[in-house]
């Protein structure tokens, strides 16, 4: 860390009193590993703690029962900064922490395989001790927390912006649990469509009469083969994945029902054609077998567009707090585990980076953080709980994120959210400076929702998985 000024070392001291519990409560949802819109403990466990710490709560928002809003103010409560947060886990990565090899803890179920359990610790803890900070320095502004839920489905966002819940935010810092220190600018990552297509038919006995019957899964597959044909003729930018939900239930009857779920992704500018195109490749398949079909929306999403001015005050905070110092122990473990997940072997050597479209190559990833970088200026401290090496979705991340590397990322992540809302908060022109880049950005792209007006959160979509494993994780649960 850099030579930090009276008041950032206020704020550091701020944040190191406190983080031990904010390392536990992160380590209680990894525990937790509670699957999209089911996070009703992960949630509770982050209202109560805010609420308990003087924030006013609105839970349940947006039509979700595991999404909250926390809110501060001080003074003229202007102006008002946002923070995401996020703390849903992910199917099949179950993982006894700090295990270099693959060890669930129950096999099969959830597990933090991206982090997210570090990510609404990170947060809690840096508006917490910046309530703290405001208090004393009798600094105006009022702080928002964003209890996001679902993020691993891209749900949360358009419908909480949606509610109204971002109208007054001025500027949003986002976090993510990364493998090293990062923050980006400009555009990032595809636009995405999350749909369900259900086909209907008529049964009938596949052998002795099946003249009499319409198989809604040949809907299903012929859909499927118009949408692999698309491939060849749409840009580069774009992504199709789809799996099938159902299909019938036995081979000599034919179905009357069948399912597949889709992701669609590309540049915001390509999205809605391609979609369209998807669409009638469902309504080919539906004439072709003689069949109806339903399309269902689960979430529509936009790229991410992340604000220069406030990227660039970020990586200045984060070459302010530099890396966390690390023991033999914690390289020891970082380097079995890079070998033994196939990883690259380079211990706890990541750097600190400040990356544009002009640097980055194009992925494909998506997150609906993309529509709150259209309505709010924002962008992501990816703070590094992950070891150096281990890429999202991997049982590896699960044994990573609930170990003391990444407490020590959470603490640093904080210092960076801290310093970086200290700064917003205490000089003025920075955060014009950020609002005129982002009303030009809005000339350009004004929000409009790639959610139908009829769509809906998908509740109880996890529902079932989560009801399968939960009972069997309950006695690893760490308590709080």
């Amino acid at each position: 860390m850099l030579t930090l000024d009276a008041e950032r070392r206020k704020i550091v001291q701020a944040l190191e009193n406190k983080q031990e519990k904010f390392w536990k409560i992160s380590d209680v949802i990894w525990s937790y590993a509670e699957l999209g819109l089911e996070e009703y403990k992960s949630a509770k466990l982050l209202a109560d703690t805010l609420e308990s710490a003087g924030f006013k709560l609105e839970r349940g928002v947006a039509g979700m029962p595991t999404a909250f809003v926390a809110s501060w103010s001080y003074g003229t409560g202007k102006p008002v900064i946002g923070f995401l947060a996020e703390y849903d886990a992910l199917p099949m990565l179950s993982q006894i922490a700090g295990s270099t090899t693959q060890e669930p803890v129950v096999p099969g179920a959830p597990g933090h395989g991206c982090g997210h359990n570090t990510m609404g610790a990170m947060q809690a803890l840096t508006v917490i001790a910046m309530r703290e900070i405001m208090q004393k320095n009798g600094l105006n502004g009022t702080l928002k927390y964003f209890g996001s839920p679902a993020e691993e489905m891209l749900v949360s966002r358009p419908y909480m912006i949606r509610a109204g819940l971002f109208k007054d935010v001025e500027v949003v810092i986002d976090c993510h649990a990364w493998d090293f220190f990062k923050v980006a600018q400009g555009m990032e990552g595809a636009g995405m469509y999350s749909f369900i297509v259900t086909f209907k038919g008529k049964t009938a006995h596949s052998g002795g009469a099946p003249w009499k019957g319409r198989s809604a899964t040949d809907g299903v597959e012929l859909m499927h083969a118009g949408t692999e044909r698309m491939r060849e003729h749409l840009p580069v930018t774009q992504r199709t994945h789809w799996v099938t939900l159902e299909g019938g239930e036995a081979p000599n009857v034919v179905p009357d029902k069948a399912s597949t779920w889709y992701f669609i992704r590309d540049l915001d500018e390509n999205l809605g054609s391609h979609f369209n195109w998807v669409m009638d490749c469902a309504k080919g398949a539906a004439l072709m077998t003689q069949t109806t079909y339903e399309v269902k929306v689960l979430t529509g999403v936009h790229q991410r567009f992340n604000n220069k001015n406030l990227a660039t005050l970020i990586f200045n905070n984060m070459q302010t707090v530099g890396r966390p110092e690390y023991t033999e122990e914690e390289e020891v473990f970082a380097r079995a585990l890079q070998k033994n997940a196939g990883f690259p072997i380079k211990g706890l050597e990541y750097p600190i980076e400040l990356s544009s479209p002009e640097t980055t190559p194009f992925r494909a990833s998506s997150s609906d953080v993309g529509d709150v970088t259209l309505i709010s200026p924002t962008a992501t401290v990816r703070f590094p709980a992950r070891i150096p090496g281990c890429h999202s979705h991997h049982w590896a991340v699960t044994s990573s994120v609930a170990t003391s590397f990444a407490h020590k990322g959470i603490t640093a992540g904080a210092k960076v959210a801290a310093f970086t809302a200290y700064d917003l908060l205490t000089k003025p022109t920075l955060l014009a400076e950020i609002r005129t880049e982002f009303e030009e950005l809005s000339k350009k792209r004004p929000y409009k929702t790639f959610l139908p007006d009829d769509a809906e959160p998908p509740l109880g979509w996890n529902t079932g998985l989560m009801e399968t494993y939960r009972s069997k994780m309950e006695e690893f649960y760490i308590d709080p």
